[in-house]
């Protein structure tokens, strides 16, 4: 059983906050307050402030989603992506469509004057891309297909969680899921 710190409850509450706010919309003192931690630990635990927070955060982000990406993928590339878009599934229900993907929050708002959240999200993307990637070609995509499906899948997921969120309605992920499958059994086939 992990033991979970109270920084690792700011990282993780760091992450939601991303997710459902975005990066300009979050502040030390909102997060301390979403995680109800005194506002004094978050400068204690995160000395670099808010840009801190963030990359840990995306980082948070990534090794979640890579742990789900893995244990999917070790039964084959459509079973790694059902368990990708369950993984979202379960987010954006589970938040009343009001969380988002705290990655693609921060990649989507201008840095201020530090992009290391930035570079966090693209090493996180990169992540996400590899192991798809890596597991379409072990089951017979050629290495362009694998790469070009890969980058699809990861890039499909993170619209649809958006169009999840404005409609309110796992509908976009369903219609996603389906056609992602089908690509998928394609250039594996």
């Amino acid at each position: 059983m992990t033991k979970h710190t109270a920084r690792d409850q700011l990282v993780a509450g760091a992450a939601d906050m991303l997710g459902r706010r975005g990066l300009r919309a979050s502040s030390i003192r909102e997060l301390a307050k979403h995680s109800g931690a005194p506002l004094g630990s978050t400068y204690h635990y995160f000395p670099g402030g808010k840009t801190q927070v963030a990359v840990e955060a995306v980082e948070f982000a990534d090794t979640l989603t890579v742990r789900a990406l893995s244990e999917g993928l070790a039964a084959g590339p459509v079973d790694g992506l059902r368990r990708f878009i369950a993984m979202w599934r379960k987010i954006v229900v589970d938040s009343e469509f009001r969380a988002g993907c705290p990655v693609l929050a921060v990649s989507v708002e201008e840095p201020d004057d530090d992009d290391a959240p930035l570079r966090a999200a693209a090493r996180a993307f990169d992540h996400w891309t590899t192991l798809l990637a890596e597991s379409l070609a072990a089951h017979g995509a050629t290495q362009e297909a694998a790469q070009q499906t890969a980058t699809l899948i990861v890039a499909s997921i993170e619209g649809t969680v958006a169009m999840c969120r404005a409609h309110r309605s796992t509908t976009p992920l369903d219609r996603t899921a389906d056609a992602l499958e089908d690509v998928v059994r394609s250039i594996i086939a």
